[in-house]
């Protein structure tokens, strides 16, 4: 799996070990979320093995709902050498707050849809104006 005496991984491997395609690694590398060690004479991109925890940070974060953006600014404070556990916090709180807001949105959303339904009634006769007086007579 490694290259033979340097112990850095080509891109294929770091595919195959973290089974995050090459096309995305390529993205997180341009975004500077990730940086290649060198290359290779022939160009290839090479990684050290610690790679592998960015990657794996990168996508756990992404699954808690924080953006590429969010998580380069994260990985910023841990490549300064700090410990960047406040700066999560404070956005996995703000995260949160934001799923609250929405959880909030869909409930009123699906009152209003319920409401709607409850009186719907069936209208053959179309204005040329309307399209469907069900929705637009509401409010």
């Amino acid at each position: 799996m490694l290259t033979q005496d340097k112990k850095l991984l080509l891109i294929g491997q770091v595919t195959n070990l973290s089974k995050i395609p090459i096309r995305t690694i390529r993205y997180y590398e341009s975004l500077g979320l990730i940086k290649s060690s060198r290359r290779t004479e022939g160009g290839f991109r090479q990684f050290s093995l610690d790679v592998l925890t960015r990657l794996a940070f990168i996508k756990r974060a992404q699954n808690f709902g924080l953006s590429l953006e969010e998580i380069g600014d994260i990985l910023q404070v841990y490549d300064q050498g700090q410990a960047p556990c406040g700066e999560i916090k404070e956005k996995l709180e703000e995260k949160l707050l934001q799923i609250d807001r929405q959880i909030d949105q869909l409930l009123t959303l699906r009152s209003e849809i319920k409401g709607l339904l409850s009186g719907w009634k069936n209208m053959e006769d179309q204005d040329e104006d309307t399209i469907c007086r069900n929705i637009q007579n509401t409010r």
